[in-house]
């Protein structure tokens, strides 16, 4: 577990009220945000206290904020997500961490049958104003049950929203947005991106929730994606561009409320579509894009929607999850594809 720990970098100023982060660290400095305007915000998990997170993310926070605010949980997720519904019900407002992704689904009765329906089944009388944090995906090729795509699991039930950011100035404004939100949000963290730096501008969200973002323009088709994968598609965008192919990037960063009306405005200008997601294919939350976008732009297409998916397995371990992914090949592959009709 030792290479997948990462000592931060101090932060580096470019501009006024922008620094240079990696994810980890903007998703710190949101967190630190929080805490500090909202006395009623309590961040607790598992190592999240004085060890700061296996990923370090909360390094720092406990020692600043007390282990009232900032606390270790037992090794037991369904328990954990038990005492946030039960804190949110009496006026707090929870920021759990689950440690992987993959141990979430003990967790499932609360997150489903608690978390997601509470505010519904008590006609707004307990609202459950909990942002789950769940390290997610690939890419670092670590153990089993440390690597899954639960975002269609999570975006199918109804009460829950569902944000992924794809870089960390995304990630500081999508957690306030999450937080600070009435409404549960499974906020769902690229483990793959962690370590990613980029310029962060420590503003106010601007963007309403549910809205996507237009990464990078292009004329040709449009790559829609969330996460890494937004990454991914601009390295494909890059190489298509030296062929005079001309990509849109379309970072959907909401996968619970989807932004239909900006998805279609993409795929509309552009007359191809090709969703690229690390999840299996089979009812993968592609399947709901591919479908917005038919119902939306069926006039428009010029093509019919590609996929590029994982495979219909599980999550393999280590070393065979590059042949697993979406790669830069079977995007262009399915570029090409579309381009040919």
């Amino acid at each position: 577990m030792t290479e997948l720990i990462e000592h931060e970098h101090a932060d580096t100023a470019v501009g006024p009220r922008t620094v240079e982060l990696s994810m980890q660290q903007a998703i710190n400095r949101a967190l630190h945000t929080l805490l500090t305007e909202d006395p009623d915000v309590l961040v607790f998990g598992e190592d999240v206290g004085a060890l700061g997170g296996v990923f370090r993310v909360t390094d720092g926070l406990q020692k600043e904020f007390g282990d009232q605010r900032v606390f270790d949980t037992p090794l037991a997720e369904s328990a954990i997500m038990g005492m946030a519904v039960g804190l949110a019900m009496n006026g707090w407002r929870p920021v759990p961490e689950l440690q992987f992704d993959g141990f979430a689904y003990p967790a499932i009765d609360q997150i489903v049958n608690q978390v997601a329906r509470m505010n519904y089944r008590t006609r707004g009388a307990a609202p459950m104003p909990i942002t789950l944090r769940l390290p997610s995906f690939g890419g670092i090729q670590a153990p089993e049950h440390h690597g899954e795509s639960l975002e269609a699991l999570f975006a199918h039930t109804p009460g829950l929203k569902v944000a992924v950011p794809a870089d960390p100035a995304e990630a500081y404004s999508l957690l306030l947005q999450s937080v600070r939100s009435d409404d549960p949000v499974v906020f769902m963290e690229p483990k793959a991106r962690y370590w990613d730096r980029r310029p962060v501008q420590l503003s106010e969200p601007t963007d309403p929730i549910g809205t996507s973002r237009i990464v990078r323009p292009g004329r040709h088709a449009t790559l829609v994606a969330w996460g890494a994968m937004v990454h991914k598609c601009l390295q494909v965008a890059e190489l298509a561009a030296e062929d005079g192919v001309e990509l849109e990037v379309l970072d959907l960063r909401w996968l619970k409320p989807i932004d239909a009306a900006g998805l279609a405005a993409s795929v509309a200008r552009t007359k191809r579509a090709v969703v690229v997601h690390e999840a299996p294919l089979t009812a993968g939350l592609g399947a709901e894009v591919s479908t917005l976008i038919t119902e939306n732009c069926f006039r428009d297409l010029a093509a019919p929607v590609q996929r590029v998916t994982g495979f219909d397995v599980p999550y393999p371990a280590g070393p065979l999850e590059p042949q697993y992914l979406p790669t830069i090949d079977r995007v262009l592959l399915a570029v090409q594809r579309t381009l040919e009709y």
